[in-house]
């Protein structure tokens, strides 16, 4: 399979989202801490090379990272690599994006067992930063989604937002950065995300 491409149908936490059919997000990652002998999820990511993971900056300590792996992923249908869109590329509004990770299913609620994926429609810079959205604290290198029911919760940080492309395979788009203290599914304050496109120099 080419980048982007899912080799299992969309059946998707993520609030209010549904269980994901397994390895249709190929290039999503789960990263973990050990405590105790066991591990525990704590941010997502997305494999951008056979060793190399992008997640969220305030994951790791411009809210975006890269993480070397030690060995290279195996690639194949269940793990591939993620399609990153063209730099400088803008969603238009309302383009129907997916977020998709392990976060809690609703504000302090649980961590789901399954992996989770939402439609979350892109809203456009324009309205995403008026005042009474999110106003300054939206920069012109985030992308924000959602605001409707669904959105991303605590754990999907470093996720992707997975955003088709005109070809029907789709592009990583944004980095799951941060969503309202005041909750997860907050009205007028959609799940903002760093814009990839706007770091295509650093990553490369």
């Amino acid at each position: 399979s080419g980048f982007g491409q899912t080799s299992y149908s969309l059946s998707s936490r993520v609030v209010n989202g549904e269980n994901a059919v397994p390895y249709s997000w190929p290039w999503q990652v789960s990263l973990q801490y050990k405590k105790d002998g066991t591990f525990y999820h704590t941010c997502g990511g997305s494999l951008i090379a056979p060793d190399w993971v992008m997640t969220a900056g305030h994951c790791i300590s411009n809210d975006i990272a890269l993480i070397k792996l030690s060995h290279s992923a195996q690639l194949g249908d269940k793990v591939q690599l993620a399609s990153l869109p063209p730099a400088g590329d803008i969603l238009p509004n309302e383009t129907p994006c997916y977020i998709s990770g392990w976060g809690r299913l609703y504000t302090s609620g649980p961590l789901p067992d399954k992996l989770q994926q939402a439609l979350l429609p892109v809203v456009d810079y324009e309205h995403c930063s008026k005042l009474d959205w999110w106003g300054s604290a939206l920069k012109k290198t985030m992308v924000c989604a959602g605001g409707d029911i669904r959105s991303g919760c605590n754990g999907d940080s470093g996720g992707p937002l997975n955003c088709p492309a005109a070809d029907g395979s789709f592009q990583v788009h944004g980095v799951t950065s941060f969503v309202s203290a005041f909750g997860c599914n907050t009205l007028k304050k959609p799940t903002v995300f760093t814009r990839v496109s706007a770091f295509n120099d650093w990553i490369e």
